[in-house]
């Protein structure tokens, strides 16, 4: 077996069935590869336990992780070129309690194939963009966080200095000063924003609000003039305002320093994911702010039951999403 040819196959498939992970799972005495796409995780091949350890020791090589540590979590990555397009790979290996491996990879698509159900939705982000200050999307993992901030920051960043803060980077930008946490080098989220208001970019995109020591800094720069790009997870698009406060950052200041809050989760459509978007801002958003007892969501449960009305999602996805 030529494990750069079966690895590449492998991928090349994933990419073509524009699958958003591919997973490598030991199952009894094989091990099994799926792909999560628009139809949920289907197989796609399966291995011998000995070939799947190769082919992830042969990943993990080419994402410069430790082929040698087998039990604890890893993360790595890598670019790979397809077609005349690079894709972002993402990897993450994790031991069982049989000490057998497995293996995620994340495929990072490129943002000019991100696909939104209301285009009017990210073009009223785009219009926040000009207002400065801190916008901040929320959603579970995969749920294009980071595609939807980087399309922002191209839109209005042009002859502007954009700086990413991410853990890791997942969009190679070459228009960007993207940097990355490496823990092993003492190198946080914090040692980088600090850094990062020194550098003077006039926009900063915070991959992770992730605690309190975060929150300041990203609160601080958004209250000094800068425009904030920043993802927290919330359940909800006004949850979004609970979790930064469960982070010590007080009302007057989210009042005086937040343009919009967003929640997006990809829906699967007959034969692609397209973001559907939940947005406060302006007034709506500064009485939310100020109210002891807000709501979840501004509009996603009406655009979901229009969707399904046109037919662009299926009463399935309806049933699944309707709770955000």
């Amino acid at each position: 077996m030529q494990i750069k040819q079966v690895v590449n196959s492998l991928i090349e498939a994933a990419i073509i069935a524009h699958a958003s992970d591919l997973f490598f799972l030991v199952r009894r005495t094989k091990l099994v590869v799926n792909l999560r796409t628009t139809d949920g995780i289907t197989s796609q091949a399966d291995f011998t336990v000995n070939e799947g350890m190769e082919i992830i020791n042969y990943l993990k090589f080419i994402a410069q992780m430790d082929i040698a540590e087998h039990r604890r979590p890893q993360v790595g990555a890598f670019e790979y070129p397809y077609q005349g397009e690079n894709y972002f790979l993402r990897l993450s290996s994790i031991g069982d309690f049989n000490d057998y491996e497995s293996l995620v990879i994340r495929i990072i698509y490129q943002i000019e194939h991100s696909n939104y159900f209301f285009p009017n939705q990210i073009e009223h982000l785009k219009m926040l963009t000009h207002q400065r200050g801190l916008i901040v999307t929320s959603g579970p993992t995969g749920s294009g966080k980071t595609t939807t901030m980087y399309k922002l920051a191209k839109y209005v960043g042009q002859r502007q200095m954009v700086m990413t803060i991410e853990d890791p980077v997942e969009i190679h930008e070459d228009s960007f000063l993207q940097t990355q946490v490496n823990l092993n080098a003492e190198i946080t989220y914090s040692n980088l924003l600090e850094a990062a208001l020194r550098h003077r970019p006039d926009i900063l995109i915070i991959g992770e609000i992730r605690n309190k020591k975060t929150a300041r800094l990203a609160i601080d720069a958004a209250l000094s003039g800068h425009l904030v790009f920043a993802t927290v997870h919330a359940k909800s698009t006004l949850q979004t305002i609970l979790r930064l406060e469960s982070l010590h950052v007080n009302i007057n200041e989210l009042y005086n320093c937040v343009t919009a809050v967003c929640y997006q989760r990809l829906l699967p459509t007959k034969d692609h994911l397209s973001c559907l978007m939940d947005i406060a801002s302006g007034e709506f958003l500064q009485e939310q702010l100020t109210c002891k007892k807000r709501k979840e969501y501004i509009s996603w449960y009406e655009n979901l039951s229009e969707l399904k009305e046109k037919g662009e999602i299926s009463a399935q996805v309806f049933e699944q999403f309707k709770k955000g």
